[in-house]
């Protein structure tokens, strides 16, 4: 029996594929056709056409799944349905991963559905490491602008390498492999998460750090190129996935303390494939809105007494410096651990859009490369912390 899929949908296809492709969507009309033409193409290339694609949708209003059933996959066959759960790309994942347990697939593969950039090698990169007994877990490897993936860079790159020990440049990409050993770890947990964040935007953390802790393999990076997609400004838009992301994680960090508190080395995750060389479209960020909605958080109660000792200087400077963040982060975090307050997250939101207006400034001119050391060279205040932490926690 399924929790996020009626197993009605089942019917009159294959009882065994080696690859599903999971494409979860809401209001994706527009770009769902050529990511399933393309990840059609990587089945037929890849998998001689043994494969299915999966539109797990959230009850879009835009006619998506039908746009999704009316495109052309060549012979690979496809279903469309409204996934059963809280409304969320994680409710949409999860049923996804069950569809491809009972079709015993040996991977599958996790694609936005508003990818512009996707290629059929794609199916390739992210399946590879699994298809050769490598991995059981892919995540992507994107050459990015430097203001794209400001929750990852900030907050979930840094805190997963420093603490878990795999440098893992992508943890919350979007565009996964999982291989059969991880679908089984998935699905033991899927029915107590399903009415947690994890069905929200908290599947992608959830499921990286799942790899890392449960798997006896390496998790793998596919290098992909650049992810062209729907860009979110991090004021306007990221407020939400910020809660349910780094909610999540730090549910996962407070409830797995025993599984990294001896980590000690920090390791690269192995990189699959070569870094194709490509550039990205710029994308602009309002330093001064950031800037704003911090000063407006700093009103309230909650996030003024997180910024504790730091908030004249935040307040006077309008942003965060990386140590100034890193303090009220792993603070945060162990006063999470007590009672798991999720107001105390969301009381961390302006004070991370005062983190992104300080990297955004201090990298104004700065090319990506140069950018991207900045972002790197922050693990290092991020593992000085740990031991601080440890006593703590």
């Amino acid at each position: 029996m399924s929790i996020f899929y009626d197993d009605k949908i089942l019917q009159n296809l294959p009882k065994r594929v080696k690859v599903v492709v999971g494409i979860p969507s809401y209001n994706n009309a527009e770009t769902i056709s050529f990511v399933s033409k393309t990840a059609a193409e990587g089945i037929v290339e890849y998998f001689d056409s043994d494969g299915l694609i999966v539109n797990a949708d959230g009850g879009s209003k835009d006619g998506t799944k039908e746009v999704f059933m009316k495109t052309g996959t060549k012979n690979v066959p496809k279903i469309a349905y409204d996934y059963i759960g809280l409304p969320g790309k994680g409710s949409a994942m999860l049923s996804v991963i069950e569809v491809a347990k009972n079709l015993d697939a040996e991977a599958i593969v996790f694609l936005d559905s508003d990818l512009k950039s996707v290629r059929p090698w794609w199916i390739e990169r992210l399946t590879g490491p699994i298809m050769k007994g490598l991995s059981d877990y892919v995540t992507p490897y994107y050459v990015r602008h430097k203001y794209d993936g400001t929750i990852t860079n900030q907050v979930c790159y840094p805190l997963v390498t420093s603490l878990f020990g795999q440098a893992i440049r992508q943890p919350i990409g979007g565009d996964f492999g999982v291989g059969k050993n991880m679908i089984d770890v998935y699905l033991k947990t899927t029915s107590s998460v399903a009415k947690t964040d994890v069905a929200r935007f908290g599947i992608d953390i959830w499921m990286t750090t799942n790899a890392i802790l449960n798997s006896n393999k390496k998790v793998y990076q596919a290098a992909l190129g650049a992810k062209v997609h729907d860009p979110k400004d991090p004021g306007a838009d990221l407020s939400p996935m910020f809660k349910q992301v780094v909610g999540t994680l730090f549910d996962i960090i407070v409830d797995s303390v025993s599984k990294w508190k001896d980590t000690v080395t920090i390791e690269e995750a192995p990189m699959y494939g070569e870094i194709p060389k490509v550039s990205v479209d710029p994308i602009n960020i309002n330093i001064e809105n950031l800037e704003k909605q911090l000063l407006e958080g700093l009103k309230k109660q909650e996030t003024k007494r997180l910024a504790n000792d730091h908030l004249e200087i935040i307040m006077k400077n309008k942003k965060v410096p990386l140590q100034t963040w890193v303090d009220i982060l792993f603070n945060a975090l162990t006063e999470y651990s007590k009672n798991k307050d999720k107001k105390l997250v969301e009381s961390l939101v302006p004070l991370y859009f005062g983190r992104v207006a300080d990297f955004a400034e201090l990298t104004k001119d700065m090319n990506e490369v140069e950018a991207e050391k900045v972002i790197r060279d922050q693990i290092k205040v991020f593992k000085n912390k740990k031991d601080e932490l440890m006593k703590k926690l």
